[in-house]
């Protein structure tokens, strides 16, 4: 599949997940870790490397209590050592991965780097900097509204990194740095934070256990108190809304960082790249939702790999029709749509029943292969040739043989 559509390497997107499984004991797979759906079953993490063009090119699974950031570089390494890629590639990541490990060891390698930074981890300096009112430039959405804002520092900034003695050491690397403020993710971050706020509020005052919290607790402060209020060490512990640490998290709210090794690049185009990230995102609901890649009841380390591993092609062959056949212009859903719901039904010994949902997409293959898509009634011939579409006329580069037949 290489060969036949190509991968534009010079961008290299990355994220995990995690898979949980409904058992009770571990095993050395199978293990107990943080869950992106705070879950406390045993899970297995699945890293998801994608090209430029937002296709799948490299899987990886290890353990759940394993930390996903040196699977970036592993990835890198392993399909640079394969051939698979070569030259210089610039990784894309978010917060989750940005480490001072994951930089350092992509400027060794001789690539780039574009990830996101917490802008609450910030030096004081450097996050008053980022907040202040200063230096921004507004980027329209075409509607008359600003659909974000930004402004941008370069310099040489400090990592501590670890050598290969084990020693930490600082270094300075030269850096961009894009502040980047989006009032529609400033509402939906504000609108979360005050759900939690409320959930907390209603848990305190149905005394609840500290455990029931979940992300509502950083949010609030427990203390132990006695019967009148005061502060005891060998009393129950009770609960306070933290009203700075909500001050702050709203304050925050619609503001982000991203830090780059591309320097000359504009930072509309560092904007852009990033926030393409949301294809693994996305890629991975398809894999939970639409192809039933959980749960998984299976027991050994080979056939679970041998499962995500149909996962992956699926979602592979996914995008390669929705990016290389049909130019993105039909979502993913649209994809997943034409795929469960082409269906046809058998009325006689030579004759079908088309039941396929009319769509944009069935029209558009329609008129790219010439073959019967919508027409209700099939004849044998029409399933065979429907059921033999090749990917050349796919492209449009060859009709059907029921072509420019009329119908009856």
């Amino acid at each position: 599949m290489e060969e036949a559509f190509g991968h534009d390497m010079s961008l290299a997107y990355f994220d995990c997940t995690n898979f949980y499984f409904e058992i009770d004991r571990e095993d050395d797979f199978r293990r107990k870790g943080p869950s992106k759906e705070h879950r406390p079953e045993p899970t297995v993490a699945m890293g998801l490397l994608l090209d430029a063009n937002c296709i799948p090119v490299a899987m990886s699974l290890f353990p759940g209590n394993e930390s996903d950031r040196p699977q970036l570089g592993r990835c890198i390494a392993q399909m640079k050592e394969r051939g698979s890629i070569s030259g210089r590639t610039v990784r894309v990541a978010d917060k989750g991965l940005s480490c001072a490990a994951n930089i350092a060891e992509a400027v060794l390698a001789g690539d780039g780097y574009i990830f996101s930074k917490s802008v609450k981890a910030l030096p004081a300096k450097e996050r008053t900097w980022a907040l202040s009112g200063d230096g921004w430039t507004d980027v329209a959405d075409g509607k008359g509204e600003t659909s974000f804002r930004y402004k941008m520092a370069d310099g040489d900034f400090e990592y501590t990194v670890e050598g290969e003695d084990g020693r930490k050491r600082k270094v300075s690397l030269p850096e961009r740095r894009v502040v980047t403020y989006s009032p529609s993710l400033a509402r939906k971050q504000k609108y979360e934070i005050d759900r939690q706020v409320e959930k907390a509020r209603s848990l305190k005052a149905a005394a609840a256990k500290r455990s029931e919290y979940g992300d509502s607790a950083k949010y609030v402060t427990f203390s132990p108190v006695d019967g009148e209020g005061e502060v005891r060490e060998d009393m129950k512990v009770a609960a306070m809304l933290n009203h700075e640490a909500i001050r702050k998290a709203r304050a925050l709210a619609g503001y982000n960082m991203i830090v780059t090794s591309e320097s000359r690049m504009d930072p509309r185009a560092i904007y852009s790249t990033y926030h393409r990230l949301w294809r693994i995102e996305e890629s991975f609901r398809v894999m939970k939702s639409k192809l039933d890649a959980r749960p998984v009841y299976l027991q050994r380390q080979s056939t679970i790999s041998g499962h995500f591993l149909v996962c992956y092609i699926a979602v592979l062959l996914m995008r390669l029709l929705q990016m290389k056949v049909l130019g993105d212009k039909f979502s993913s859903r649209d994809i997943m749509g034409l795929c469960r719901g082409l269906d046809v039904c058998r009325t006689s010994d030579r004759r079908y029943a088309n039941i396929s949902r009319r769509s944009p997409i069935i029209e558009e293959l329609a008129s790219r292969t010439g073959l019967p898509l919508l027409h209700f009634n099939l004849t044998e011939g029409d399933v065979k040739a429907i059921s033999s579409c090749t990917l050349s006329m796919l492209r449009g580069e060859g009709k059907g043989p029921s072509a420019g037949r009329k119908r009856g």
